[in-house]
């Protein structure tokens, strides 16, 4: 199943874990992590991303077994809930850098994976995404999440990051994955300071020049409450509306979000007028 990219796409952030700094522990059971998915289905989602495993700066690693135990019942029951409501089109992303898990979450109805290490954790995983045909996002990260910002630095960091997202997504090319399923995500927050993510905003034409769909992932995330004032995640919704606006003048296809029906918003208004 290929993603349409006509208009722009959101990606609802669905995380059954205890520990993601935005919405960790929020969904305890199976049940509830699909009535969320469905609900955001319904304020416009058209990608709902799972994942098992947090990736918050300093957060501990979590095993393939206990990670398919926290998302494999839920990508299954979304995916039946989907089937029957004549949402079939709606892609499910298995957040993961394990091939094991990702292949599980396929057979489960998965259709796309997400991978926060572009391969460079588990090198299966590109030859799963060639084998299954599948789109695989390939994020740029600096170190792993329990290091990342450890005093990160760069002499460039858009030339840097856009050389590391080109070279993994060529050897992607070279491994089977399809380009046409490729798309490339700058790691706005993963190894990086609060300027380092500021430029690469001001810069994302040059990411999108790439020649890959770029996701774009700002929601929430502690830069803008460090600019705004604001330390609670849940009170950075408008500030991650504006990138998200920014980012569909700068030619993003998809926007890894939250707050859905605010974002939507601003993802279509936006879309309108630059296009009218």
């Amino acid at each position: 199943m290929q993603l349409n990219f006509t208009k722009p796409l959101l990606m609802g952030v669905l995380n059954v874990t205890p520990d993601s700094f935005s919405d960790g522990g929020m969904y305890p059971s199976s049940n509830d992590a699909i009535t969320r998915a469905l609900e955001m289905i319904e304020q416009g989602a058209d990608i709902i991303d799972i994942g098992g495993e947090s990736t918050r700066p300093g957060a501990q690693r979590v095993d393939a077994t206990e990670q398919k135990r926290r998302v494999l019942d839920v990508i299954a029951g979304l995916r039946k809930e989907l089937s029957s409501s004549g949402n079939k089109h709606i892609h499910i992303s298995i957040d993961t850098t394990l091939s094991e898990v990702a292949e599980a979450a396929l057979h489960a109805g998965a259709t796309m994976l997400n991978d926060v290490s572009a391969g460079n954790e588990d090198e299966s995983l590109l030859n799963l995404a060639a084998t299954a045909n599948v789109p695989i996002c390939l994020m740029h990260m600096k170190g792993e999440p329990g290091n990342m910002q450890d005093n990160p630095s760069y002499e460039n960091v858009t030339r840097e990051v856009s050389e590391y997202l080109l070279e993994r997504a060529k050897h992607a090319e070279s491994v089977g994955v399809n380009k046409s399923n490729l798309i490339v995500d700058p790691g706005i927050g993963f190894g990086k300071r609060t300027q380092h993510n500021l430029e690469l905003l001001r810069d994302l034409k040059k990411i999108v020049d790439l020649g890959y769909p770029v996701l774009l992932g700002t929601s929430r995330k502690r830069f803008m409450g460090e600019i705004s004032n604001r330390d609670d995640p849940r009170e950075r919704m408008p500030a991650t509306c504006a990138t998200s606006a920014m980012g569909v003048l700068a030619g993003v296809k998809i926007f890894r979000v939250h707050d859905v029906w605010q974002n939507r918003q601003a993802l279509d208004v936006t879309w309108a007028i630059n296009n009218c």
